[in-house]
C-alpha cells in the first residue's frame, strides 16, 4: 500500500520562506542557550499541568489541565519524558509514613471477644475501629498518580495517551530498572487490564469494505507475515479468510489486537499454503480454522493478554456461524529457537563450560559431514551446523544435501526446545508460552514451513501447529498454569522420546 505524500502545512511553508542571517559562533552559543531555556520552560509547564491534573477538582479547570498535560507531554524530548515519569513515580507515590502510622494504630487494637461476634449489635461497635482504620489503610495504599490515571481514562483520548505513556515507561525500564518506575508501571498495567476487560471491547469482523484508514492500520501493524501489496491484503480479507479485531470505544477506528484466520480442509503445514499457493477452497468445504497471524497494535499494552480473550471469542463466533468447522489450530513461528540453538552450539568453543553438550547423534554427524561441501578436516558436526545456521545468506536452505542432513537433528532439537526448555517453569519460547497458557497443545512441527529470510533466521524455517481442542482448552490451560505441564501429540513426543531412549542406551553402554 502506497504512502500518500501530504502537502506542507502552512506553518512549514512559512518557515521555508523565511530568511535567516548567517550564524557566527556567538550566535550559535546564544541560540543553544535560548533553546535550553525554552526546553526547560516547556518541561516546567508540563510538570505544572500534571500537578494540576492530579490536585484540581473543578471540572472546567481539570479538563484544561488534562489537555495541557497530554498535549505538552508529546512535545517533550525523550529525556524529558523520562525525567517527568520519574518525578511522577517518586513525587506522587503513596505516603509510607501515613501507612506505617495506620498500621501501628491497627496493631494496637485489641480483638473483641468471641461473645462480641455472637452478639451482632455489640460486635458492630467492637469492630468499628477496625473498619475505620482498614478503610483508611486502603486509601493510603493508593498512590496519588492513580488519580491522574483515573482522570485520563475518562478524558477524551486519555486511554490512548495512557497506552503511549506506558510504552515510554517500558522503554525506560528496559534501559534502567528503577524500583519506583517499576511500581508505576505495575499500577498502570493493573488499571489497563481492568479498563480493557472483554466486557469493554468490541469484536469486529474486518472486511475489504471497511474504511481505508482501518485497513491501513492492518497493513502497518501486521507483525508476523508482512502484507506485501493491496492484492495480498484483499486476499487475506476475502473468500476463505477472516480477520477479527478487538476495538475499544475510547480508541475508535483502531484495533488493539487482530487475528487472521484461514478456512481450510486440513491443518496447513507451510505458510505458502496459506498466503501464496492455490486460491482458497470454497468455504462450505472447510473443516479447519487456522490462526496464522496475531498482532498487537499498542506497545503500551504489552503483558496484557488480550489475545487470550480474542482467540476464545473467535472460536465461539466461527463455531456459531460455520458448524462445519471442527478443528481450530495455528501455524505459528518459533521466534526463539535459533537463538537458543546457536547459544548451545556456541558452547563447544568453551570446553570448560558446564553447558557444553553434544547435540548431535553419531549418525546425524556423519550425514552432515558427508553433505558439507567445505573442507571438514578437524571440524565436528556441531561446528559445521553452527557455521551453516549462523550464516546470514542461509545458503544451506538451497542445498538439497545439506537440508536433508540438517532436517533430522533440527526437528529433534526443535521438539526438545518446545517441550522441555523452560524459564520459571513455563515454555521458553514466547509464542509457545502464549498459546499454551491459552489452553492449546503442540500438534505438529513442520519442516521448511517458512522459507522467508525472517523464518530461516528465527527457526531454520520450522513452524509449529498448536491445536485448540475446544473440550480441553480450560483443562490444558489450568494444567500448564499450575504445573507447567505441556500437552503434545504423540507425533511431537516421539522426537524427544527417541532422543531420551538413545541417551539411555549410550549411558548403559558406558556402564557395561
Amino acid at each position: 500500500m502506497r504512502t500518500r505524500m501530504r502537502p506542507l502545512s502552512p506553518a512549514t511553508s512559512r518557515i521555508n520562506q523565511m530568511q535567516f542571517p548567517p550564524l557566527d559562533s556567538n550566535n550559535n552559543v546564544s541560540l543553544a542557550q535560548d533553546a535550553s531555556t525554552s526546553l526547560h520552560r516547556d518541561f516546567e509547564k508540563v510538570h505544572e499541568s500534571m500537578h494540576a491534573a492530579i490536585s484540581m477538582n473543578k471540572t472546567e479547570i481539570l479538563d484544561a489541565a488534562l489537555d495541557d498535560f497530554s498535549e505538552g507531554y508529546f512535545g517533550l524530548s525523550i529525556e524529558n519524558r523520562r525525567i517527568l515519569l520519574l518525578k511522577l513515580a517518586r513525587e506522587y507515590d503513596l505516603s509510607r509514613n501515613q501507612v506505617r502510622e495506620l498500621m501501628k494504630q491497627y496493631l494496637a487494637l485489641e480483638l473483641p471477644s468471641d461473645n462480641a461476634e455472637e452478639n451482632a449489635h455489640e460486635g458492630e461497635g467492637s469492630f468499628s475501629a477496625f473498619y475505620r482504620i482498614e478503610r483508611n489503610l486502603r486509601q493510603s495504599l493508593k498512590p496519588m498518580y492513580e488519580i491522574l490515571f483515573e482522570r485520563l481514562n475518562t478524558h477524551p483520548g486519555g486511554l490512548r495517551f495512557l497506552s503511549t505513556m506506558r510504552a515510554d515507561i517500558l522503554s525506560f525500564l528496559a534501559e534502567e530498572n528503577i524500583a519506583s518506575v517499576r511500581a508505576l508501571d505495575s499500577y498502570l498495567k493493573e488499571k489497563l487490564i481492568t479498563w480493557l476487560s472483554p466486557a469493554n471491547l468490541q469484536l469486529l469482523n474486518i472486511t475489504w469494505d471497511d474504511p481505508a484508514s482501518l485497513l491501513e492500520k492492518i497493513v502497518a501493524y501486521e507483525a508476523v507475515h508482512p502484507i506485501s501489496n493491496l492484492l495480498d491484503l484483499k486476499r487475506r480479507l476475502g473468500v476463505g479468510r477472516r480477520c477479527f479485531g478487538y476495538l475499544h470505544p475510547a480508541i475508535p477506528g483502531e484495533p488493539l489486537i487482530f487475528i487472521e484466520v484461514a478456512l481450510m480442509k486440513n491443518v496447513a503445514q507451510t505458510i505458502q499454503e496459506v498466503l501464496w499457493d492455490d486460491p482458497p477452497i470454497g468455504e462450505h468445504e472447510a473443516t479447519t480454522a487456522l490462526f496464522y497471524s496475531i498482532s498487537s497494535t499498542q506497545p503500551g499494552l504489552s503483558g496484557i493478554n488480550l489475545g487470550k480473550f480474542l482467540i476464545k471469542r473467535v472460536i465461539d463466533v466461527v463455531r456459531r456461524d460455520m458448524p462445519g468447522i471442527s478443528t481450530f489450530a495455528t501455524l505459528s513461528p518459533i521466534p526463539g529457537y535459533m537463538q537458543w540453538l546457536l547459544s548451545k552450539l556456541g558452547s563447544i568453543e568453551r570446553s570448560d563450560s558446564p553447558f557444553s553438550e553434544n547435540l548431535m547423534k553419531p549418525e546425524e554427524e556423519t550425514s552432515l559431514l558427508d553433505a558439507a561441501e567445505e573442507s571438514t578436516t578437524g571440524k565436528t558436526g556441531m561446528e559445521i551446523m553452527r557455521n551453516l545456521l549462523s550464516s546470514p545468506s542461509h545458503q544451506w536452505a538451497n542445498s538439497e544435501k545439506l537440508s536433508v542432513a540438517l532436517k533430522t537433528p533440527l526437528m529433534r532439537l526443535c521438539a526438545r526446545y518446545l517441550l522441555h526448555e523452560k524459564k520459571r517453569g513455563k515454555a521458553l519460547d514466547s509464542v509457545g508460552n502464549f498459546h499454551l497458557q491459552n489452553g492449546a497443545m503442540i500438534g505438529r512441527i513442520n519442516w521448511m514451513a517458512d522459507r522467508s529470510e525472517k523464518g530461516l533466521k528465527q527457526s531454520a524455517g520450522i513452524m509449529v501447529n498448536y491445536i485448540y481442542k475446544v473440550e480441553h482448552i480450560e483443562e490444558n490451560a489450568q494444567s500448564y498454569f499450575s504445573k507447567g505441564r505441556i500437552q503434545a501429540s504423540e507425533e511431537v513426543k516421539i522426537y524427544v522420546d527417541e532422543a531420551q531412549a538413545s541417551l539411555q542406551e549410550e549411558t548403559k553402554g558406558l556402564e557395561d
